[in-house]
């Protein structure tokens, strides 16, 4: 094959180079405010108020949690047909206070305060109905002088155990 039959390839000029470089840089740019968009409206976060602070007491946090697991309190929580919460408690001396927060995982619902009552059963069934949706429950319990405390899920498709259809 000889030199003269051979394509002419057209010269890198910078104008390819800048053409490159923008493109580059504006897909990097693009992902990163997408990226950052998404982060930001999706996850509410759990902030405490001041790290310093919490850093402070967190010796004081671990050994509370280790007496309340000391303690073997146990509660078990489903959703009834009608919204409310029965809990069935385990462990736990007779005549507890129990109340709870419900805390919607990504902060995107107010926290419910809920105060629970001893049902005919046995269980202890909260003051208000939670509406519908994925749920953390932080118990707070008292009983003989000592006190529990303890996080436990809900989910919004089950009442009872059973999915709902």
């Amino acid at each position: 094959m000889s030199s003269q039959q051979a394509p002419r390839r057209k010269p890198f000029t910078g104008k390819h180079m800048t053409l490159i470089l923008v493109g580059g840089f504006g897909i990097v740019f693009g992902v990163n405010f997408l990226m950052a968009g998404l982060a930001t409206s999706t996850f509410g976060g759990i902030v405490v108020e001041n790290s310093y602070v919490a850093s402070q007491h967190f010796n004081r946090w671990l050994d509370e949690a280790a007496k309340e697991k000391a303690l073997g309190w146990k509660v078990d929580v489903e959703r009834r047909a009608d919204g409310h919460l029965a809990a069935a408690l385990s462990g736990v001396p007779a005549y507890p206070t129990v109340k709870a927060v419900a805390r919607h995982p990504l902060g995107r619902k107010d926290d419910i305060a809920l105060t629970f009552d001893k049902h005919a059963d046995g269980t202890y069934v909260s003051d208000k109905a939670l509406p519908e949706g994925r749920w953390i429950l932080r118990f707070d319990i008292e009983a003989d002088g000592k006190s529990w405390r303890g996080e436990d899920q809900v989910e919004g498709l089950e009442v009872m155990g059973q999915p709902v259809p």
